[in-house]
């Protein structure tokens, strides 16, 4: 070392020490506040469950049910969907919108509708096909609207959404139309719980091996933890500061609603965000910012399978991470807008920034550990002492920050499995924990597609499409 840097380095190093500390602790600050709002949102979601008191179910009988199934190449999940909703909604018509897919979809979806009046295909081609699922729900949208009579009600007419491979619980759309859901003429929309119905399939992949099978029933439990006790939580939380989320599988907007999104300029018959990653909950953002009341019923869920690979899992999370950021278009409307509480906003803009601050915490981390590194090396005895006297602090913060996220685990354990010993419940709050971190791998992915211009719509593989199609892939576009 060059004896000027040398003798610099000396006179300044109780500086550089502590300011490198400084940084350090900053970094520990900032996780703590990052991850502090599973704590506010544990606090705020068990409080909410608390007082939760079921509605009493309405009459679908004083609505018009249309449930639409957004499709590509779903032969292997399709038949099943429409036998299922035919089952547990039998007074609604079920349109099938195909886009475009290069399987037998559009075959067995006729054959279908030959049996049964009101089971509805809807046709896309390219090149309008394929260019977003919002663009495949406006295709519905206007084709609802143009077979109903003049003289509909149309704030009767309720438009649901359910994934190809959705199931509806028995009685769902008596919950949806209860007297705190569409029952209220001002609610717009409705979201409804979401659970994984293979969550305790003992070999999710039978052609695969015991530790293959351990971990595809450890990322298939993670989801249906993720849905039913922290999404169901923050959903609760958001009923109460008016800023429920739609999601993709389980909405159900009033025809009215939509109508009232279509008289934007450019959006004559697009109800829906087209070419929009998170068309789902851009939409509620829209219908909540045009002043409708949005809610989430607890009473009844939609089920799906979970994803069974990880490559297929970060392929659909960061289309969702990338579509989380696409949304930070609506801050200005949002903290402008006379529907949004103070609260509302609040929770809005933290769903907003959650993927940019896991981005953050990324470039953060590398930078914490190098000045720790070069402060052990160049000023070893300083440096030693700050962490001492600091460390216990930091190792503080960072348990705190992890306990949220193992009550997840204990939470699900009572609401959903409470046949289960409390020592499963530690387990999966611990499984929870090391989760969390796709978070972070699907944020950096979600920014870099977004640095290269990437803006293409992904498909997610079905689990059943492994017999049907040999490998599971991702299309990645």
């Amino acid at each position: 070392m060059p004896e000027a840097l040398h003798h610099w380095l000396t006179v300044r190093q109780h500086t550089i020490v502590w300011v490198a500390g400084l940084i350090s602790l900053a970094l520990v600050g900032y996780l703590v506040l990052v991850f502090g709002r599973f704590l506010v949102y544990w606090a705020g979601s068990r409080h909410a469950f608390r007082h939760n008191r079921p509605a009493e179910p309405g009459d679908p009988a004083d609505f018009r049910w249309h449930l639409v199934i957004p499709c590509r190449d779903e032969e292997a999940v399709v038949t099943q969907t429409l036998a299922g909703l035919r089952a547990t909604a039998p007074e609604a018509h079920l349109w099938v919108v195909d886009d475009d897919s290069e399987d037998a979809t559009h075959e067995l979806v006729l054959a279908a509708a030959a049996r049964d009046p009101r089971i509805h295909l809807v046709q896309r081609r390219r090149p309008d096909a394929r260019i977003g699922k919002g663009a495949a729900l406006n295709a519905a949208y206007r084709e609802i609207s143009a077979q109903l009579p003049e003289q509909t009600d149309r704030s009767r007419v309720v438009i649901g959404v359910v994934d190809a491979d959705g199931r509806l619980d028995p009685g769902t759309l008596a919950q949806v139309c209860n007297g705190k859901a569409l029952g209220r003429p001002d609610t717009g929309a409705v979201q409804i719980g979401v659970r994984m119905r293979n969550a305790d399939e003992e070999r999710p992949l039978p052609d695969r091996g015991r530790a293959a099978n351990a971990l595809a029933r450890a990322l298939v439990r993670m989801q249906d933890v993720e849905f039913q006790a922290n999404n169901a939580g923050m959903q609760l939380l958001r009923r109460r500061t008016g800023s429920v989320g739609l999601g993709g599988n389980g909405q159900f907007v009033r025809l009215t609603a939509l109508d009232s999104l279509t008289t934007a300029p450019g959006r004559a018959g697009r109800p829906w965000p087209e070419r929009a990653l998170l068309e789902d909950y851009e939409s509620g953002l829209e219908l909540r910012l045009a002043g409708w009341r949005l809610t989430h019923v607890t009473e009844t869920t939609v089920s799906q399978e979970g994803l069974v690979s990880a490559r297929r899992f970060l392929t659909q999370r960061t289309r969702w991470a990338q579509g989380n950021m696409q949304c930070l278009r609506y801050t200005g409307p949002v903290l402008r807008s006379p529907h949004y509480s103070r609260a509302g906003k609040a929770e809005v803009l933290y769903t907003f920034l959650q993927p940019v601050v896991c981005v953050l915490l990324v470039l953060l981390i590398p930078v914490s550990l190098g000045i720790t590194t070069a402060g052990l090396l160049l000023f070893p005895e300083e440096t030693a002492r700050f962490h001492l006297a600091f460390g216990p602090y930091m190792l503080t913060a960072s348990v705190i920050a992890t306990l949220p996220m193992v009550g997840w685990g204990l939470a699900y354990r009572r609401l959903v499995h409470p046949d289960r010993r409390r020592l499963t419940g530690l387990l999966w709050g611990a499984l929870v924990w090391l989760y969390a971190y796709h978070l972070f791998v699907v944020a950096v992915r979600a920014a870099v597609r977004i640095a290269l211009g990437r803006n293409g719509w992904a498909k997610t593989r079905r689990n059943a499409e492994r017999v049907v199609h040999g490998a599971p892939t991702a299309l990645e576009s």
